[in-house]
């Protein structure tokens, strides 16, 4: 098949399924190309050898890549964020059908919602059938977070998510609770897939611990309870510092490791300022190369979100990342994620936002032996590789691909 990948964000962006995902099609004897921005995300500034162009092209590990112009910003401002999704989508639906060859099928990644405006207009005028993967729920997302909250606006973003849901071919979901939400939506059960996503598996894996690298971040000698990624107001993590204050005499060895960067990282560091949590390490934002590394010194890794329902039926990326690293897990967040690691058997569920509940099972853990520890991280390890895995993921999407084109 000849597949194309119409995908705001790509490499050398952390994307989750960009590069390694487009390699993996190759491997099993497709063509992909990719319709994309130019590279600007996480911090909203241009990567070093990039300047805006009306277009460029370029190979990158053997994938041909079409970058079509966009606003590079990715801040606090939503008004910049709009003009962010909706410069690539307009970019990507005015340039993409002339430029992109003939293709059997497109892949289509959101967020954000705007991507779809490319694929109804490669459709629309090419006929070219999508595959549409839903990563988060607009505009459920968009207010979870605090980033939209004009009730005209959500309308508006409600009826175009529904046309793009009406238009695709066939919907990827990442969990059971996502399925259930597009249903009641209206999307027809017989088009929605749920398939799972997988981790970086050339960048996390299990890798034997490093003293020399535990010694040099601090992380030596002490029960060391791991949160790495983005530190913004989905993650809700004010709960876990009050929960580093909570247990600090209880657990003197205890300490709360928190690794990258975000909206709220100066907020979280006032706050562990203000509390005078000793218990509390921040380490800066480290390249996905490295953070594997890392992650192998944590004798806990925790994923947490914000109550909030969507999240109940959203599975954090980082839930696959820590499996795949054999770490035992703490999970703050309900439905889904807890499900799937509870299935696992490769951790324990708190109550997200509550200190008090966290504080419970950070104990539970600290009281554990190192036996229990690893058996919890080595049964998480396994199951990533016999179910989530890129392998495993791109076999089943590969079989959803053959359906749109066969159907066609």
């Amino acid at each position: 098949m000849r597949i194309l990948f119409i995908i705001q964000w790509f490499q050398p962006e952390p994307t989750l399924k960009g590069l390694p995902f487009a390699k993996e099609l190759v491997k099993l004897g497709h063509e992909v190309e990719v319709l994309t921005g130019f590279p600007n995300y996480p911090a909203g500034k241009l990567y070093p050898g990039y300047r805006i162009r009306f277009l460029q092209k370029e190979i990158i590990e053997g994938v041909p890549v079409t970058r079509v112009p966009l606003y590079p910003s990715h801040d606090a401002s939503g008004f910049r964020r709009i003009l962010n999704y909706m410069s690539y989508a307009f970019s990507a639906a005015l340039i993409g059908p002339w430029v992109v060859k003939k293709f059997d099928v497109a892949y289509v990644y959101h967020p954000p919602a705007t991507v779809g405006l490319p694929a109804i207009a490669l459709r629309f005028l090419r006929g070219l059938r999508f595959v549409y993967d839903i990563q988060d729920f607009w505009p459920d997302t968009l207010q979870a977070t605090g980033m939209f909250k004009n009730k005209f606006g959500i309308w508006i973003v409600t009826q175009w998510c529904k046309i793009v849901y009406k238009a695709a071919s066939k919907i990827i979901v990442e969990s059971p609770g996502f399925k259930r939400l597009l249903m009641e939506r209206g999307a027809p059960e017989g088009k929605i897939e749920v398939i799972y996503n997988w981790a970086d598996d050339t960048a996390i894996k299990p890798v034997a611990k490093n003293p020399a690298l535990a010694d040099k971040l601090g992380l030596s000698n002490r029960f060391n309870i791991m949160f790495a990624g983005n530190m913004g107001k989905a993650q809700a993590l004010e709960a876990v510092l009050h929960t580093a204050d909570l247990v600090k005499n209880d657990y003197p060895n205890i300490q709360f490791v928190f690794i990258g960067d975000g909206l709220e990282t100066d907020n979280l560091k006032k706050i562990s300022k203000d509390l005078k949590l000793a218990n509390v390490l921040f380490l800066s934002r480290r390249p996905l190369s490295e953070i594997g590394e890392i992650m192998a010194l944590a004798d806990v890794l925790l994923v947490h979100l914000k109550d909030d329902p969507l999240f109940a039926i959203t599975i954090p990326s980082k839930i696959q990342s820590y499996l795949a690293i054999g770490r035992p897990i703490l999970v703050g967040v309900r439905g889904d994620a807890a499900d799937l690691v509870l299935k696992a058997q490769a951790g324990l569920v708190c109550t997200p936002e509550d200190p008090l509940s966290i504080a419970d099972r950070v104990g539970q853990f600290a009281q554990m032996s190192q036996e229990e520890l690893c058996t919890m991280g080595e049964n998480g390890r396994k199951y990533y590789q016999q179910e989530l895995s890129l392998p495993i993921g791109a076999t089943r999407l590969e079989g959803v691909f053959r359906s749109v084109v066969h159907a066609s």
